[in-house]
């Protein structure tokens, strides 16, 4: 462990994602050089153990995950025959264990991915457009006697000092204050000025494994090696775990990694509980993310979504009826023709998109309404935002 004092943002930041040797070639079956890497990480994860993990992480070693992250168990994967299932077990509370753990990280390094993935089912939204997660999302998944309790947070936002992206920061640094556990996502292999403003914020004594997630976009692995090495001298990380959010056996063993860390004490939520958010918060994100994904780049991201009714109607027919009304808020007359699209396509294609996933989401049949508004500024307007549903 390096016992140096710890380098400040800037420092940091100097000589990141500098480029390897172009005569050194690795096999995608060699073990990267792991000779000058320290023996162990606090945690006591040994040299080969890592060399082991980077070998197995290879490109198509392991299944992806479906769009939806439903994550397997191990009991759930196997050769296809249906075996006979044992009851499941009731663990007794002084049995049980629980805690929360933080997912940190700079804006679109795939930790709402990782979220859904780890929950098995999807929580928060996911786009390829930075800083789409705004709220504090709890995810739960219990695992025989530990139940985990993930907490998805927005990336730290360093650009403007808007309103918004002080709620944004407000919300990063309450979920990383009171934790077991932080989880702290990186794109392996790289390390930016936005990372160590992260990282300058974690406190000493909370346990935080580097997730460096996306390895399978990774071709060189030798390269991994000595960029781990560079980490540890920046943090003292517990642990190291290199890793795709989209493959089951990397979620399975990260699941594996983290339970150790929590305390033993009852759960804090029934065993078959996804998240603390309600329907109604769930309903905005999901068309929120819809919006993202029909606009791209185009739309600011400071456009978001506001449920303006949520009725559950009795329903012969259907069972269960739901009623919904959105409104998108947008900050100029611009972003509202380009929401809408010419004749109502895209706004069309975001409704339905939307209606179709919150009917899978609700076991219920939906009727979807969305509008568009335009309320310039609001982004910077404290009361807005307040009043928009953040802290």
């Amino acid at each position: 462990m390096n016992s140096k004092k710890q380098a400040t943002p800037a420092d940091q930041s100097k000589g990141l994602e500098q480029k390897q040797p172009k005569n050194k070639t690795v096999s995608a079956q060699t073990a990267p050089d792991l000779k000058e890497f320290p023996a162990i990480t606090p945690a006591g994860q040994s040299m080969a153990e890592l060399n082991a993990m980077l070998l197995a992480a290879k490109s198509g070693g392991a299944a992806r995950l479906p769009d939806a992250a439903v994550a397997e168990t191990p009991e759930s994967q196997g050769d296809g025959e249906s075996a006979p299932q044992a009851p499941a077990r009731i663990y007794a509370p002084e049995e049980q264990r629980c805690g929360l753990i933080a997912i940190v990280g700079k804006p679109n390094v795939g930790k709402s991915t990782l979220m859904n993935a780890l929950v098995g089912q999807k929580i928060s939204i996911t786009s390829r457009k930075a800083q789409t997660t705004r709220h504090r999302i709890t995810g739960i998944r219990t695992r025989e006697e530990t139940q985990f309790v993930f907490v998805d947070t927005p990336g730290f936002q360093t650009k403007h000092s808007t309103a918004l992206n002080k709620s944004l920061n407000k919300t990063v640094m309450g979920a990383i204050g009171d934790v077991d556990l932080i989880l702290f996502v990186v794109e392996a292999g790289s390390f930016t000025l936005g990372d160590a403003k992260v990282l300058s914020l974690f406190k000493p004594g909370i346990p935080t494994l580097l997730i460096a997630n996306k390895l399978d976009r990774v071709h060189r692995r030798g390269d991994i090696a000595p960029w781990l090495r560079d980490m540890q001298e920046r943090h003292p990380f517990t642990e190291f775990v290199p890793m795709s959010a989209k493959k089951r056996d990397d979620i399975q063993r990260l699941l594996g990694i983290c339970a150790p860390y929590l305390p033993q004490q009852p759960w804090f939520y029934g065993a078959d509980e996804l998240t603390d958010r309600s329907e109604k918060f769930l309903a905005s994100e999901t068309v929120r993310e819809k919006l993202f994904r029909f606009t791209g780049d185009e739309l600011p991201y400071t456009s978001t979504v506001v449920i303006d009714k949520f009725d559950e109607e009795p329903s012969p027919k259907f069972g269960r009826f739901m009623r919904i009304a959105a409104t998108i808020v947008v900050e100029r007359d611009g972003h509202k023709a380009m929401v809408i699209g010419a004749g109502g396509e895209r706004l069309k294609m975001i409704s339905t998109e939307a209606r179709q996933e919150l009917e899978k989401l609700l076991n219920a049949k939906v009727f979807l309404e969305v509008w568009v508004k335009v309320r310039s500024g609001w982004a910077d307007d404290a009361a807005r935002v307040k009043s928009f549903g953040y802290e």
